[in-house]
């Protein structure tokens, strides 16, 4: 397969992460804006058919992960924002607040994964230019979060 990456278990698991990402931001989108229990939201968007081939583990793991941490997220946020949080458009909220979790809270996932991965969503979803203010934020969070990593 010339120019591309190979097709195999890794492209799977990236792609299902993908996928995992975006419902994850619709549903602490959803939470946000209904203020709907989490575990009803899960149980929603995990009975949707259209949501097949997503990572429903990661996917949990995300949504419960800022539902229950959101006030640590946000106070992390906090000083890489130029305005109060709750100012920052719905989208662009939840975008930052599931990328702080992964910064936080996942090692295992590369910081540049998850800002890249913050930035396409910011993009698709967010306000015009909603991806530039999600990047130098979570570019400022990662250089705290994942200092040794970013160095590296």
């Amino acid at each position: 397969m010339a120019g591309g990456a190979p097709a195999g278990p890794g492209r799977h698991a990236s792609a299902a992460r993908t996928k995992a990402r975006r419902l994850a931001m619709q549903a602490v989108y959803q939470w946000q804006m209904t203020a709907q229990d989490a575990a009803d939201i899960l149980a929603q968007f995990l009975a949707d058919e259209d949501n097949r081939g997503a990572d429903n583990e990661y996917f949990e793991a995300l949504v419960r992960g800022v539902v229950q941490g959101h006030a640590q997220l946000d106070a992390l946020l906090a000083p890489t924002l130029a305005r109060p949080l709750h100012e920052v458009d719905p989208v662009e909220r939840a975008v930052l607040r599931m990328a702080a979790y992964e910064l936080k809270q996942r090692p295992d996932v590369p910081y540049r994964v998850v800002l890249n991965e913050a930035v396409a969503l910011a993009k698709k979803f967010g306000a015009e230019q909603g991806h530039t203010f999600v990047n130098a934020a979570l570019d400022k969070l990662a250089r705290e979060l994942r200092a040794l990593e970013m160095r590296g």
